[in-house]
């Protein structure tokens, strides 16, 4: 059957919608996820001259978090990021954010050992990274592909919160600023975040067994 681009995206949405509903009525998790913390930029990002500090603040993470198992789910989260320069480089400062939607994997099941109250979360996945300079370099914005992937460490306060720290890579695939100005107090590399946060839940306590 010929099927256009967009009937082929509305069926894979009822596809999906329909197997996220099965999943729900079984494990009931949904989750929403609010962090702070800080980042620690690459240098190799910078072009010559320009240097970052090693440990900014804040780094903020915002996502919502669907399992469609007990071990197998998806999230999509948005992350903020300020960076600024150091005491020997020339004064910057830049915000950068991204998008990404990510497998998540729960690890709690394959690792027995494991206490009640703790949990281990992997999760991964491609999105997209946007760099806006400030002051006066905010003509040098960017933006590039990435893929990020990281562990969650979960501490459960009760069936529908727990605090986790995150620790999470932000590899960026951006091609070397052309020319060599348009990079002037941007930022292109990789990036390492360290967050606290909140975990709840969306759907209630149907998910605990």
């Amino acid at each position: 059957m010929n099927l256009t681009l967009k009937h082929y995206i509305l069926f894979l949405g009822f596809v999906s919608l329909a197997l996220s509903g099965f999943s729900q009525s079984q494990t009931s998790i949904w989750k929403g996820q609010i962090a702070f913390g800080a980042n620690f930029p690459s240098s190799n990002g910078f072009v010559e001259d320009f240097e970052a500090n090693s440990l900014n603040l804040p780094t903020i993470n915002l996502g919502v978090q669907n399992m469609f198992s007990n071990q197998f789910g998806a999230k999509l989260d948005y992350g903020y990021n300020r960076i600024k320069s150091a005491d020997n480089s020339p004064e910057f400062k830049l915000n950068y954010s991204r998008v990404n939607a990510q497998l998540v994997y729960d690890a709690n099941r394959a690792l027995t050992f494991t206490p009640n109250r703790i949990g281990i979360i992997a999760h991964a996945g491609p999105g997209m990274s946007f760099v806006k300079p400030l002051s006066g370099y905010s003509d040098n914005k960017v933006s590039f592909f990435n893929v990020m992937a990281g562990v969650e460490f979960h501490y459960g306060i009760s069936e529908t919160f727990s605090l986790y720290l995150d620790t999470s890579y932000i590899l960026g695939f951006s091609k070397d600023f052309d020319p060599i100005t348009d990079g002037y107090g941007s930022f292109n590399g990789d990036l390492l975040t360290v967050t606290i946060g909140l975990s709840f839940s969306l759907s209630g306590c149907q998910f605990c067994d």
